[in-house]
């Protein structure tokens, strides 16, 4: 994985992470190492469920090891605010198989 300008670029933005077991994680990139470790502040789990609207469970400062990512992207913090999250059905991600 890259540490290139990518990750530098979003560093004190909102970032989603989706780890290699499924998980989301959004937070405000706050550091990162050649490793791809991350550190997230404000951070909260988002979990999906077919039955109930998103649960988000709150975490606060949180590191996530390198070779547990699996995605990084920006999130826009305008789009993210305008969801229902409440209301948002959807199946949990399943693990990444290597």
């Amino acid at each position: 994985m890259s540490t290139g300008p990518g990750l530098e670029s979003l560093v004190d933005q909102t970032i989603s992470v989706i780890t290699n077991d499924g998980r989301n994680i959004v937070g405000v990139l706050k550091g990162f190492d050649q490793a791809t470790n991350i550190i997230l502040d404000e951070s909260h789990e988002r979990v999906y469920s077919t039955k109930e609207g998103v649960q988000q469970l709150v975490l606060g400062l949180y590191i996530i090891r390198g070779d547990n990512i699996s995605v990084v992207g920006e999130l826009d913090e305008e789009l993210d605010s305008a969801l229902d999250l409440s209301n948002l059905r959807a199946h949990p991600l399943k693990p990444v198989i290597h």
